[in-house]
């Protein structure tokens, strides 16, 4: 599953640019979690940066539906 950088970014309050070198250096981390029941198909991935967090709700066919 990709993400476009610009969406984290956004959510996350940095430049775009920063948002690859932070996850892999690890200091932004990822959970992505699987719907089940009526969710299922569904996931959602939580970003995690210094004290900030940004989640992402993605439909069974890779659409953003919610993001907070």
């Amino acid at each position: 599953m990709e993400i476009d950088a610009g969406i984290i970014a956004t959510g996350m309050g940095l430049e775009p640019a920063r948002v690859q070198a932070l996850m892999q250096s690890g200091k932004i981390t990822v959970l992505c979690e699987r719907g089940t029941g009526e969710d299922l198909g569904c996931h959602r991935i939580t970003f995690h940066h210094g004290g900030r967090r940004f989640r992402i709700l993605i439909d069974a066919s890779g659409r953003i539906f919610a993001s907070a």
